[in-house]
C-alpha cells in the first residue's frame, strides 16, 4: 500500500486563508466579507494587503449575505467568513432566496466546523451544515481534507461561477497531500489502490482513513482510501468503480448521518452497485463540550473505529 507521510499538523482554516490572499492578487474582483470574525476564519493577509477590497459586516450575518450577493451581481467574487454553524443554520433563508435561487456568484467559507471546534460546544459545533447546503439546488459543497487541499479548493472556488460552500476547521491536523496538484471540483481521489473494499472519506476523516488502511494491512487486509474532497456535485462515476472493484463500502465523515456523504454515497450505489455499506458518522447528536481528539474518538470518529466498519463490511459480502 502506499503510506502518506504528515509534513507537520496545520489548521485547514490558514489554508483557506492562505488560497483566499493568492486568489485575491490574481483575481481583482474577488472581495471577502467577515462577521466580526475575520481573525478567526484567517482573512488576517486578504484585508492587509487589500483593505479597500474587505468588508466587516458586524455580527450581522444575514446582512453579510445580502451584501455579498449584491456584490455579486455586480461582477465581483465575494467570499463570506464566519463559524460553519453562524454562515448556515443562522442565514439559512437568506442563503436559500439570495445565493443559492439566484445562483449568485456567493462563496461560503465556514471555519470551525464539526466537533473538532472542541471545547465551545454544542452551540458552536454544527454536525448538520453539509446537509444543510448539500439541500441547496445549485449549491456546491467542498469539504478539504488539510491545509494544503484547502488552499488548493479556495482557488478552484474562486474560479468556479457559481456558489460554493467551502468547509474547514479550528485545530492543527496532519498535512499530507501534495502542495500544488490539479484540484477539480467534483472529483473524487483515490488516495491508496485495494481490492477488499473502500472507505469514501470527507475532511478530517481522510487521515484517519489512511491510518486504518495501514492497521488493516497488517492483518491482510487491502483497503482502498478515496478522498471525497467534493461532496456535491459527487463523483458517482468514481464511487461506483470502487464499489464494483472491492465489493464492501464504508463511508466516513465528521458529520451527523442524516444529509451528509454517506446518504449521497448510499443513493449514488443503490442505483449503480448495491453492495454492503457501513457507516462511521456522527449519529443523530449534537456536540459536546471537549478536545477535539477527544471529541472524535467518543463519537466514533477516528482511524480504530473506521476499521471496525470495514470489517463489518467484509463480513456482510456475499
Amino acid at each position: 500500500m502506499k503510506h502518506y507521510t504528515n509534513t507537520g499538523n496545520k489548521d485547514t482554516r490558514s489554508g483557506f486563508g492562505a488560497g483566499l490572499y493568492e486568489a485575491g492578487q490574481k483575481d481583482g474582483r474577488i472581495v471577502a466579507l467577515a462577521a466580526d470574525l475575520a481573525s478567526s476564519v484567517k482573512m488576517d493577509a486578504f484585508f492587509n494587503e487589500h483593505p479597500d477590497r474587505f468588508f466587516q459586516c458586524g455580527i450581522a450575518e444575514a446582512n453579510m449575505i445580502g451584501v455579498a450577493a449584491g456584490l455579486a451581481i455586480t461582477g465581483k467574487v465575494p467570499f463570506v467568513g464566519s463559524f460553519a454553524e453562524f454562515v448556515t443554520g443562522r442565514v439559512y433563508d437568506q442563503i436559500r432566496q439570495e445565493v443559492a435561487y439566484g445562483r449568485t456568484n456567493v462563496k461560503i467559507a465556514a471555519s470551525h466546523s464539526g466537533i473538532t471546534l472542541g471545547e465551545d460546544g454544542a452551540t458552536h459545533q454544527t454536525m448538520e451544515d453539509i446537509a444543510l447546503m448539500k439541500a441547496l439546488p445549485g449549491m456546491v459543497v467542498i469539504n478539504p481534507c488539510d491545509y494544503n487541499q484547502t488552499r488548493l479548493a479556495t482557488l478552484a472556488a474562486a474560479r468556479y461561477d457559481g456558489p460554493v460552500y467551502l468547509r474547514f476547521g479550528r485545530p492543527a491536523v496532519p498535512n499530507f497531500t501534495p502542495v500544488d496538484y490539479d484540484f477539480q471540483i467534483g472529483k473524487a481521489i483515490v488516495l491508496n489502490e485495494g481490492t477488499d473494499a473502500v472507505v469514501f472519506a470527507t475532511g478530517h476523516l481522510v487521515w484517519e482513513a489512511l491510518q486504518a488502511a495501514e492497521f488493516l494491512d497488517r492483518e491482510g487486509v487491502s483497503l482502498e482510501v478515496v478522498d471525497i474532497a467534493t461532496v456535491k456535485p459527487l463523483d458517482e462515476e468514481a464511487v461506483v468503480a470502487s464499489a464494483v472493484k472491492t465489493g464492501a463500502v464504508v463511508c466516513a465523515e465528521e458529520h451527523n448521518a442524516a444529509g451528509g456523504l454517506g446518504e449521497s454515497v448510499a443513493y449514488a450505489l443503490a442505483k449503480g452497485c448495491p453492495v454492503p455499506v457501513e457507516f462511521v458518522n456522527g449519529g443523530d447528536r449534537f456536540g459536546q463540550s471537549g478536545t477535539p481528539a477527544g471529541l472524535m474518538q467518543e463519537y466514533g470518529l477516528d482511524a480504530a473505529h473506521i476499521a471496525d466498519a470495514v470489517r463489518r463490511a467484509m463480513a456482510r459480502k456475499r
